[in-house]
């Protein structure tokens, strides 16, 4: 097929398109850089755009004869949301609307959309299935729960078939070190903790150690972004007109702050420095997904299933792009 990658110069946008390519299909990437890098796009794929503008986007979506959205872009930082949400309505919520009304127009209804398990906000059970009740903590959330409501509509009134894949902590780089994850500012533990190992950190953060978890620090489930990646092209499969599919994308396995620590020394071999920090608002003690909904509906299964596995891919990228793709 020919598959549009918004936000494909991004983390988890370019290990999917670099997977979508190698599986043969034609892909586009559609990205105004503000957060992706021109590094991580595919070679001469790249369309550098915004996603309200409408005019381009129709152009792209004919002249590409696209067959089908993957849509990555958006801002995603939980924290930032709370301090600016305007920020994050606009892009997240206006931009989508934006690309789905110009994939309306040129009748393009298959969409695979990224979203996220911050729609579920503080969940009561654990592992979270994608029927526990939808009540996010931060406009970032919010957004992408409302994205996923206006897909249900779209779906229902236009005949929009689609998948919106709930990430847990995304996690990891491509085995051979060149696509990996380079944000700024930096806010995933895996990359701060590797910079602390790197030096370019005098220690690491833990922000609460008397959560109520064996260790006392939060629980994430950490799932490999070519694992992620994977479950996009799964996805595609199963577009069906009118209808459409959330499903949660984990290990189903927890990991602590503290663990996290312990395993990217082991992989570094390095000391890394701690330091303790207060609480931070809005940061529930533990999420673990249950993903058996994708395993039976996409028939997907993560490869990467060992903590220390997925923080050497990551640390391969890190140690030869310490600056990360301006190391290049």
């Amino acid at each position: 097929m020919n598959i549009l990658v918004t936000g494909g110069a991004g983390y988890v946008g370019s290990h999917a398109a670099r997977l979508l390519d190698r599986a043969g299909h034609e892909v586009w990437i559609y990205d105004n850089l503000s957060q992706g890098h021109r590094e991580a796009a595919l070679p001469g794929r790249l369309v550098e755009a915004s996603l309200t503008d409408g005019e381009e986007l129709r152009s792209v979506l004919r002249g590409r004869r696209i067959d089908a959205v993957m849509h990555f872009a958006a801002n995603a930082l939980v924290g930032e949301s709370v301090l600016d949400p305007a920020k994050y309505y606009r892009n997240n919520v206006i931009g989508t609307l934006s690309l789905l009304e110009a994939m309306r127009d040129t009748e393009v209804h298959r969409i695979v959309f990224s979203s996220t398990t911050a729609v579920y906000g503080a969940p009561e059970r654990i592992p979270i299935v994608e029927d526990e009740p939808k009540q996010p903590i931060s406009p970032y959330g919010f957004t992408k729960l409302i994205m996923e409501r206006v897909l249900e509509d779209y779906a229902r009134a236009y005949g929009f078939g689609f998948a919106a894949l709930r990430y847990f902590n995304a996690a990891g780089a491509t085995p051979d070190g060149d696509l990996g994850e380079d944000h700024d500012p930096e806010t995933h533990l895996v990359p701060l903790v590797l910079q602390t190992a790197l030096g370019q950190r005098e220690a690491i953060t833990i922000f609460g150690e008397d959560y109520p978890t064996p260790d006392g620090t939060c629980i994430r489930d950490y799932v490999h972004v070519d694992d992620l990646a994977d479950a996009h092209l799964k996805a595609l499969g199963c577009l069906r007109s009118g209808e459409g599919i959330q499903l949660n994308l984990g290990t189903g396995r927890g990991h602590s702050v503290r663990e996290i620590i312990e395993s990217c020394r082991r992989v570094t071999g390095r000391p890394i420095p701690e330091r303790s920090g207060e609480r931070r608002e809005g940061d529930p003690p533990k999420l673990v997904a249950d993903a058996s909904r994708a395993k039976s509906l996409l028939g997907w299964a993560p490869r990467y299933t060992q903590l220390d596995d997925i923080v050497a891919t990551a640390w391969k990228w890190h140690e030869s792009h310490p600056n990360g793709y301006a190391s290049n």
